[in-house]
This record gives C-alpha cells, sequence and structure tokens, in this order.
C-alpha cells in the first residue's frame, strides 16, 4: 500500500458487492451479494490512510459505507427493512433508478454540484445507518435515508450514496464531482 500511496494524487472508493456486515458488527442478510472481506480489508485501510493523508477522496455507493465504517459508523443491511420501499432505491432487477435526494444548502457538496436537488442513479441496498463520528450527513432521500456524507478537516472529501459515473455525460452537477476531484488532485 505504501509504493502504490505515495504514486496517486487522488482516490476514488467505488461501489460494488455489499460489505461483509460482520465488519461493522451486524449480521448477514439474505440479500447480501458479492462479500469480498479481502476487499472490505484493504478498502477500510486505504478510507482511513486516504484521509489521515487529506488525500483528495471522492467516496461512491459502496465507498461510501466503507467510509463510514472505516471512522466508527455502522450500515443497514438491508434498505427495504429499515426504510420500507417508498423510495426505490434499487429496482426489483437490480439495476440503477432515478430519484431525487435534498442536499443541505451550507455543505461542500452542494458548492460542488451546483445545486441542492438533483436527481441521482441509486442502486444500492446497504446504506449508513449510525453516522460515523466527525462526519455529518448532508444529502437525504425523501425516506431519510442518507444519501452523502461530509467531514471537516483538510482535503477534498466527497461521499455520494448515488452513481454520478452512470449519469456524468448527461448531467453536468455530477459531471462536476469528477472535476471538482480532479482540480483537489492537481492542487496538491
Amino acid at each position: 500500500l505504501d509504493g502504490w500511496f505515495a504514486a496517486v494524487d487522488a482516490v476514488v472508493l467505488t461501489g460494488g458487492g455489499d460489505m461483509e456486515p460482520a465488519t461493522w458488527g451486524g449480521t448477514p442478510h439474505a440479500e447480501n451479494y458479492k462479500v469480498d472481506r479481502d476487499r472490505d480489508a484493504d478498502e477500510l485501510r486505504l478510507a482511513r490512510r486516504a484521509v489521515a493523508a487529506a488525500l483528495p477522496t471522492l467516496a461512491i455507493c459502496r465507498g461510501m459505507q466503507v467510509l463510514n465504517v472505516a471512522f466508527g459508523g455502522d450500515l443497514v443491511a438491508h434498505v427495504p427493512d429499515a426504510f420500507g420501499d417508498a423510495v426505490a432505491h434499487r429496482s426489483a432487477q437490480k439495476e440503477p433508478v432515478p430519484h431525487p435526494v435534498t442536499v443541505a444548502a451550507d455543505s461542500r457538496l452542494s458548492a460542488v454540484l451546483g445545486t441542492t436537488t438533483p436527481t441521482v442513479a441509486s442502486w444500492h441496498h446497504q446504506a449508513v445507518a449510525k453516522l460515523a463520528p466527525g462526519f455529518r450527513a448532508v444529502a437525504h432521500a425523501a425516506d431519510g435515508l442518507v444519501e452523502a456524507i461530509e467531514r471537516d478537516g483538510p482535503g477534498f472529501l466527497l461521499a455520494v450514496q448515488w452513481h454520478p459515473e452512470l449519469t456524468a455525460a448527461q448531467d453536468p452537477a455530477q459531471q462536476r464531482l469528477f472535476s471538482a476531484l480532479a482540480a483537489a488532485a492537481r492542487s496538491r
């Protein structure tokens, strides 16, 4: 990790399979899929190291969940169990679905997006439950689910529950997340 870490200017913690519920003290759920304990361990270390070094970091979906768990938070193992299905966060075919979120006007995220009411591409069934100390929820879905978190401190650090890479080519607000990360990396 040391050699690799010294060679990068930014980190994207990407989406992917579920985190192992035991990682945060949870219990497995029948809907868990693509659990990879080695990936969990590596990404938890990477998240802690990136934040400690103030390395520009964008966490997407699973990446936001990893970031939250890395700093002492936990997750909902299956969103419908905790939030119902008033907002579809993933289709029955396990494909992304669009839905609006509300972003705090005083957040770094709203400054980057240029809006407090983006429509996002959602594709997940795990989510933040207890927020990690030092972080704050800065965006929510209509059902109350945390859609983005931030942490005060040096460096660029944004974490979103949705998948901006799926709509960035058509949605300038989503593209601004990647442009801001690139700008932060260039200014290091």
